[in-house]
């Protein structure tokens, strides 16, 4: 319906974020935004994510022409789609390109399957009880008040970093928080 005031256009226009890589701030990002001044009367978005371009692990970029692209269908069926999207998180530090390793998502595979064998462990020890709300804090043992105490920290890093599209801090914060404190710790005190 444009140029016409539609519900869509007053729905999607404008956007809050606009994803893209650096290397075409000018040809696409500046242009869409220098179009939707001129033919909106407003910016098409609020935020710029530029995100880090994904290079080989020489630090080509990668190409077709070049035969150097990394095939995200092969990476989801040899680690599994979790571990692809976990390890491309975790790489998404701001201000950097990244050289992508294979190894890296076999290591992410490690955490994704830490994760699946946490969760059945403590499905297999819930006797088929429901979850339902918490005792008050002071009801519970020191071990469940200190993995709570850890986990509203890593909710409160994880919810900052996702605000300031930091999705690589996020990402770590997930995993310390995961892998060295909840089933490091907490899992292994929980046996007895």
């Amino acid at each position: 319906g444009w140029p016409e005031e539609t519900p869509d256009l007053r729905y999607f226009y404008p956007t809050s974020v606009m994803e893209t890589g650096y290397d075409i701030l000018f040809f696409w990002v500046a242009r869409m935004i220098m179009m939707g001044m001129k033919f909106a009367g407003d910016v098409p978005f609020r935020d710029v994510y530029i995100h880090a371009l994904v290079r080989d692990a020489e630090g080509q970029k990668m190409s077709k022409s070049k035969g150097n692209v990394v095939d995200p269908l092969l990476m989801t069926e040899k680690y599994g789609t979790d571990a692809f999207r976990f390890t491309l998180t975790a790489f998404a530090a701001q201000g950097r390109d990244v050289k992508f390793s294979e190894d890296r998502v076999e290591g992410y595979r490690n955490f994704v399957n830490k994760v699946w064998n946490a969760s059945r462990y403590i499905l297999m020890n819930l006797d088929g009880r429901e979850a339902g709300p918490l005792p008050a804090r002071d009801e519970l043992h020191l071990i469940d008040r200190w993995i709570l105490s850890r986990l509203d920290g890593a909710v409160a890093e994880v919810t900052k970093a996702l605000e300031e599209y930091r999705f690589n801090d996020a990402a770590s914060a997930v995993y310390q928080f995961i892998w060295r404190e909840f089933c490091d710790w907490y899992i292994e005190l929980s046996k007895p």
